[in-house]
Formats: C-alpha cells, sequence, structure tokens
C-alpha cells in the first residue's frame, strides 16, 4: 500500500487508536480499487480524459438552452433509459459535452461506450466478412450508455442503415444513447434509402429524447486550435 508510510506516520503524530489506524487503512484500500476500477472503465469506454464536465466553458459564444443542459448534468435521464441528441455546426462543443456525460457516467460505475460512427460502421463491415458481425453488435447495444461521434455526416449504405436500426431498436427502453451530428435530426430521413427502417430507427431514437442545438462560431477557429477535439 503506497500511503502505508504517511499514514504511519499521520496515525503516531494524531494519537490513533488501533481500530482508527486500520479503518483509515481500509478507507484508502477501497479508493485505491475504485480509482482503478475507474482507470479500466475509462479505458475501454475509450473516453477523452481531458473532456469533463468540470471544465466546460460555460462563458463561451455559443447559442443553446444552458438550464436545459444543466439538467442533463444530473445523468437521469440515462436512468430513465432515455436518449440526448446534440445537433449543431462543427467546432461548438458536441463532441466535448457527450465525452463530458461519458466521463460522468464512468465515475457512476456505468458501463460506457463511445465511438465515431465512421469507426462504428467501419468496425461492423469488416464483422460481416469474419462472421463476427453479432459479436460486435452486441459491443454496442449491452453498454448503459452509448455515445456515437459525428452521425450523418455521409448518407448511408443499406447495410449501414440495417445496423444502425438494429442497434437503436435493440438499445430501445434498455440503454441510453447519445448522438452528436452537424445535421439536425429533421435532416437525418435523407441518410437513408428505405424511409421505412429510417422512420423505424429514428423514431425509437427521438421517443423520450432531449435534443439540444447548439449553435455559433467555432471554438476551434476562435481560439485557432484545429486539432482541439470540441
Amino acid at each position: 500500500m503506497t500511503t502505508l508510510p504517511e499514514r504511519v506516520a499521520y496515525a503516531k503524530g494524531n494519537k490513533l487508536t488501533h481500530l482508527e489506524f486500520m479503518e483509515m487503512l481500509f478507507s484508502d484500500e477501497v479508493e485505491r480499487r475504485n480509482q482503478g476500477a475507474l482507470t479500466r472503465r475509462l479505458l475501454a469506454a475509450k473516453v477523452d480524459h481531458d473532456q469533463v464536465l468540470e471544465r466546460f466553458d460555460w462563458d463561451a459564444q455559443i447559442t443553446l438552452d444552458r438550464d436545459r443542459l444543466k439538467g442533463l448534468i444530473s445523468l437521469d435521464w440515462m436512468e430513465r433509459k432515455e436518449n440526448v441528441i446534440f445537433t449543431g455546426p462543427v467546432g461548438v462543443g458536441k463532441t466535448f459535452l457527450a465525452n463530458a456525460m461519458a466521463h460522468a457516467a464512468c465515475r457512476r460505475n456505468k458501463n460506457v461506450v463511445v465511438v465515431k460512427a465512421a469507426k462504428m460502421f467501419k468496425v461492423l463491415y469488416a464483422a460481416r466478412a469474419d462472421n463476427s458481425l453479432d459479436r460486435e453488435l452486441l459491443k454496442l447495444i449491452s453498454p448503459s450508455l452509448l455515445v456515437i461521434d459525428d452521425f450523418g455526416l455521409e448518407r448511408l449504405t443499406p447495410e449501414q442503415a440495417h445496423d444502425f436500426y438494429e442497434i437503436v431498436s435493440e438499445r430501445y427502453e434498455r440503454g441510453a444513447t447519445i448522438i452528436t451530428s452537424n445535421r439536425h435530426v429533421s435532416e437525418w430521413v435523407a441518410l437513408f434509402d428505405d424511409q421505412i427502417i429510417a422512420n423505424s430507427a429514428l423514431d425509437r431514437l427521438a421517443h423520450n429524447a432531449h435534443q439540444m442545438i447548439i449553435e455559433g462560431e467555432s471554438y476551434r477557429k476562435k481560439k485557432g486550435t484545429i486539432g482541439s477535439k470540441l
């Protein structure tokens, strides 16, 4: 235990009883294990460690419903298996907020997966070739929280549309989902060739979803940090 020398010195200096000393060591060990478990969850989820709610710039020159956002930070919607959809132009903070909420969920011992839409569809496409599609879909269906970032950059192929429908329909009222997109939700139907699949998927996704529209100038353009992940 790395804290033992310091704790021994503290116990002697404060004249702790044997029981008090053991309780302190037990508390340290619980904290150490909790931190280790959190680190593993964050790594498994692929959450950006720097994008946390505590670092969100509430004074940023963007337009959004700040009171509603503060309500979402509680993550009560996640417990109710509801969804959150962030839409708006490039660089206004959609990915940051999605990652920050994923980070908060990991700190609450939730199973979380964060993935770019393009990467998700690429993995699922490859999975068809080696008959691992069901396994890859399960990884996306089973988490308490799934974050799909940058959805709708390109029109979906029939296979991608089917996979997206499968994920959304299986997660419906079983898990919470966050989606970020540069396109407004009303534009998503046009991404699908099959309108029946589109309407079925989007109806389930939008049901009880919290839609946050963010507008304003790009953080990256304003700060000149093209590599920033906002």
